[in-house]
Order: C-alpha cells, then structure tokens, then sequence
C-alpha cells in the first residue's frame, strides 16, 4: 500500500513511478550509470578519450536518443524489420569481444584524479556549478518540450501531467463586477523572459494575452469535459500592441473584454497592466473560431455557449470600444 501511495504522490506532480518487484542496491538508473561511468574512466585512464569527449559522444549521439527511447527499443531499431531477435543474434556474440573493461576498474590513484580533474575544470570553462545546473535543467525542459509536440517518451508525461493540471484547474475567479474588463489572469514575469534590451521579450506579450484568453474560455465554461465533447476555440487572428516596458520580477494582471461574438466567432480584448501601478503596458486583440475538432471545421457553438458569452458582451456594453481595437500595423496612434 505504501508503495502504491507512494507512486500517486509522484504522478500527482508530473513524475513516473518505476514500480520493481523484486529489491535491489542501488537504483536502476544509478547502476547503468556506474557502468558508463566505469568504462569512462577508462578510456581516460587509457589515454583514449578525454572527459570533453566522452560527454559530446554521449550528448551528440546516445544522449539523444537514450532522453526518449532508452536503450532496448533504441537496439530493436537496429535489429531491422526482424527487431530484437535479429539484434541479439547478430550482436550478442560481441559481448565475449574486449570492447569492455567493465568486469574490472582503473586504479583512482592521484594521477588518474589530478587528469579528470583538470579535463573537467576545462570542459566546465568557469562555469559555476549553479551556471551548470541552470543550462541542464533550462536543456531538460527543451528537451521534454520538443518531445511533448509529438507526445513520445518524457514529452508523453509532460503532456500527461499538463493535462492533468488543465482537468483540475478550477474556472479563474474575476472580479465581482462583470461590468468591467474581467481580470482573468496575474503573472510574475520571470527572469528568463528578459532579452538582450533588459526588458520582457515581445513574444511574451502575445503568450500572455494567450493564457489570459484560455483563462476567459475557462470562465466561460471551456474545460477538460468540453474539450473531450469534441468543441474547441481556434486563434485565427492575433494583434499585439506594446505601450510600455516590464521587467524582470514585475507582477502583470491581464482582463478581457468582448469585442463582439456569434455563433461561430468571438472577438475578444485583453489589456496587459503592471500591478504596482496598472500602467497599460501592452494589448491583445484575438479572434477566435469555435471548431468541432473531431471533423476539423467550424461549427456553431452550443447554445449554453452562446449564452455565457453574451452575459459578459451584454454586462459590458456601456464599456467603450478599445482605441486599439482594429488596429493594423504602422496605423497611426
């Protein structure tokens, strides 16, 4: 019992379990990673390879397709159409061949450590350990991001625990009054979103009025179940306009207004402000088409639909129309 716990607590936060049978020392993973690392002190011990060396083979080539694939569907790849049959037929007897010093290891005596030592002090090129850290995991997450697009190995968690969070996230609370541009979505911008000017890069913009505009289909009742019933809003068309800056550690709030709607279509309006002094710091204005994504078309929203749209466009009718509303690019301000 305590083990199955165990493995919900993990899942509950985006990891996956690996339930074994039978006890053993050590993990799994460690243990492979004993082995390469054995072998690699010796072919540096062996003069054969450098620490650099090692790690691009790895990186460059078994790293790559170990992050998705692992090591025995990678070796039935190479077995052909006959998959792993063939492989261990034709490979197996290389195990009996002296490729491998890993039945026995180098003596670590000081030279062997002053070697390793120095490659890697070059390798690492003063980086510091928390520099390190910070490009492995910043690498990690590009890589499980570029494997979530086509949903296969660590992507297929990712997207697994993502929509997890989507089926739980509650409809965002707004303000009271409904009359007003709903405030749908507040973020901290993080550090990384700064680029080489020393403020929010644009794209973040766009990606902020982005989430804000899934927050407001949230509210409106877009969740998991609607989804899964096979109905769905498209972007078919995005404006942004920037009015001032943000930084690093600014708390950004977004609201939504509507625009205008029907059946198909709903024009949304966000307006991006800095929370210390609501300056207006940047706009979105969006399209979007309601589709039925089974058959891949638009379609007419259902009326229940409808009808929470027009409770918000109906409560904000006094608001003016957007100034930026319309706007095409080089329009004059």
């Amino acid at each position: 019992a305590a083990k199955e716990r165990a493995a919900e607590v993990y899942t509950s936060i985006g990891m996956r379990p690996l339930m074994l049978t039978k006890e053993i020392d050590g993990f799994i993973a460690d243990r492979l990673l004993e082995a390469v690392w054995r072998e690699a002190l010796w072919l540096i011990n062996d003069g054969i390879a450098t620490a650099q060396q090692i790690d691009d083979a790895i990186r460059f080539g078994a790293g790559l397709r170990w992050s998705f694939m692992g090591t025995f569907l990678v070796y039935r790849i190479a077995g052909g159409e006959a998959g792993m049959q063939h492989f261990l037929a034709q490979f197996g007897p290389t195990l009996q061949w002296p490729w491998t010093k890993l039945m026995d290891v180098p003596d670590l005596n000081q030279e062997l450590i002053d070697t390793i030592v120095a490659q890697s002090d070059d390798q690492a090129n003063g980086s510091t350990i928390r520099e390190l850290e910070e490009l492995r995991d910043d690498c990690l997450v590009s890589v499980m991001q570029g494997l979530r697009t086509v949903g296969y190995g660590a992507g297929e968690v990712l997207a697994d625990f993502e929509r997890a969070l989507f089926d739980r996230a509650p409809a965002p609370a707004v303000a009271a009054d409904s009359a007003q541009p709903l405030k749908v979505h507040e973020i901290r911008i993080p550090t990384e979103w700064v680029d080489y000017n020393g403020h929010t890069n644009d794209s973040r913009y766009a990606q902020m009025s982005g989430d804000a505009a899934d927050a407001f289909l949230r509210y409106l009742g877009v969740d998991a179940d609607y989804l899964r019933g096979g109905h769905s809003y498209y972007t078919v068309e995005s404006h942004i306009t920037y009015a001032a800056q943000s930084h690093a550690g600014d708390v950004v709030y977004v609201t939504s207004q509507v625009i205008s709607y029907d059946e198909k279509r709903l024009h949304l309006f966000n307006r991006m402000h800095r929370a210390d002094d609501h300056t207006l710091i940047s706009t979105g204005e969006h399209m979007y088409l309601h589709v039925d994504t089974v058959a891949g078309k638009a379609m007419a929203a259902p009326p229940e639909m409808i009808e929470r749209i027009a409770a918000v466009a109906n409560a904000q009718t006094h608001l003016e129309r957007p100034t930026q509303a319309g706007r095409f690019v080089g329009a004059p301000r």
